[in-house]
């Protein structure tokens, strides 16, 4: 009778294992991503600007020369090794406000723990004028040295990064109209970065992070005059 009884259980379990829907398309952002201030735009799930700063590190006794995200504190060090302070323009995130499969939404949980930070270089001919007379190409992406063979402390490079999804089959189940995550489910590309960011932690939408157009203007002209004013101070020592 229990024999009967499990093997019952166990067939009903394959037949509706074999009903649940799977995504038969691919992923589909509902709207593409851009960053307006420089032209870069993606069709991915996500649009990231990373932007670094070459600094002034302590080193042992000494000092080095590091590129990095983040501003160093150099109110320690020495008047020959002071950093020039705040970031004159952000690392930014743009993520998808809206993904679909088969025409269903996908949670946002999904693209968090599937999604996956890829370079690109985007092409530049919409970079606007004024930038582009600071910036030039440099790698896959921007950088400010005059020479980028020889950058100096304070100067600028920027790359950009578009969250991708491996494919979501196996992964997803529909759970109320909705695509949903897994137990279990794992990134396919282990390589690849996952897209753990801060950014990620609520729906942060391109929307939420474009400036208006005077601030981006204003935003543009602190960034040209701090760094002509870098330059100019170099050139004097």
């Amino acid at each position: 009778m229990r024999a009967g009884l499990a093997a019952g259980l166990l067939a009903f379990a394959g037949i509706a294992a074999a009903q649940e829907p799977v995504p038969q398309g691919e992923p589909v952002a509902a709207e593409r991503l851009r960053d307006a201030e420089f032209g870069v735009s993606t069709r991915q799930f996500g649009l990231q600007r990373r932007v670094e700063m070459l600094q002034w590190r302590r080193q042992g006794a000494g000092y080095a020369r590091v590129w990095t995200s983040e501003p160093v504190d150099s109110s320690g060090f020495d008047a020959r090794h002071a950093n020039p302070g705040g970031f004159p323009i952000e690392t930014r995130y743009w993520i998808a406000p809206r993904v679909t499969v088969d025409g269903r939404p996908v949670d946002e949980d999904v693209l968090k723990a599937l999604g996956q930070w890829r370079g690109f270089r985007p092409g530049f001919s919409a970079l606007p004028g004024n930038l582009s007379a600071t910036f030039q190409p440099e790698g896959d992406g921007l950088g400010s040295a005059e020479n980028p063979l020889d950058p100096q402390i304070g100067d600028l490079r920027i790359t950009w990064h578009e969250m991708t999804l491996p494919p979501l089959a196996g992964r997803v189940a529909l759970r109320n109209a909705v695509w949903v995550l897994k137990p279990g489910a794992a990134v396919a590309d282990a390589g690849a970065a996952p897209a753990r960011d801060p950014a990620l932690a609520g729906r942060e939408t391109a929307h939420r992070y474009l400036l208006p157009v005077g601030a981006g203007a204003l935003l543009v002209f602190a960034l040209l005059a701090l760094i002509r004013r870098r330059r100019g101070t170099r050139r004097r020592h």
